[in-house]
C-alpha cells in the first residue's frame, strides 16, 4: 500500500510524536539519520524542535508520508539557502522511512515525493543532499536519479576508529 504524502502539514502533538518515534526507531535500526544508536526521543527532541523552528521562520519545510493507519512513516525535510548565490538550489535532510515499511518501495515514493514538492518551490533548480558512507545510501539515492558531486573523506566519526565519508549528492529538477 502506497503512502500518503502532505507537504507542510499541521504541527500538531500527534505529528511531532510520530516524528520523534520515527527517528528514533529508524536511528536504532542502524539508519543515518543524524545520530548513533542506541537513541531515544528525548534525546532526538532538541533537533525536532530546532526543524520546526525553522519551518515556524520559513526557511525549512516539511513532507510527511503516512501509512494506511495514518501513522507517520516516512519524512523529509527541505532546507532553503540564505546565501543570495545559492538561492536556486535546496537542501534535502533528514530522510527516513520506518524500518517497517522499509523494501517496499517506499523510499523511493518519498524521494519522488520530494522531488515534485521541490519543483513547485519557486525559483529552485536543484535538490542537494548529504548521506553518510559505508551504508550504500549513495546507490540507493543514484538510483532515484541523484549524481555523486563530492565525497569528504573520513568527516563523520560515527565511533572512536570508525569515520565514514560525507558524501553530496545532487539532483537536477530541470
Amino acid at each position: 500500500m502506497p503512502l500518503t504524502f502532505t507537504l507542510d502539514p499541521a504541527v500538531t502533538p500527534a505529528l511531532r510524536d510520530g516524528i520523534l518515534d520515527l527517528w528514533a526507531d529508524v536511528t536504532n535500526a542502524g539508519g543515518a539519520v543524524g545520530f548513533v544508536a542506541p537513541v531515544n526521543r528525548e534525546e532526538i527532541r532538541p533537533d525536532l524542535v530546532r526543524h520546526l523552528a525553522a519551518m515556524a521562520e520559513g526557511r525549512h519545510r516539511l513532507l510527511v508520508g503516512h501509512d494506511e493507519a495514518g501513522e507517520v512513516a516516512a519524512t523529509a525535510f527541505f532546507s532553503f539557502n540564505g546565501h543570495r548565490l545559492q538561492r536556486h538550489w535546496l537542501w534535502l535532510y533528514t530522510v527516513m522511512v520506518h524500518p517497517r515499511h522499509q523494501g517496499r518501495g517506499h523510499g523511493r515514493e518519498l524521494m519522488a515525493a520530494a522531488a515534485d514538492a521541490a519543483r513547485g518551490f519557486e525559483g529552485i533548480d536543484a535538490i542537494r543532499l548529504g548521506c553518510r558512507g559505508g551504508l550504500g545510501l549513495e546507490r540507493f539515492y543514484a538510483s532515484c536519479g541523484y549524481k555523486e558531486v563530492g565525497r569528504v573523506p573520513d568527516a563523520i566519526r560515527v565511533a572512536p576508529g570508525d569515520d565514514r565519508d560525507d558524501i553530496t549528492m545532487l539532483l537536477p529538477l530541470a
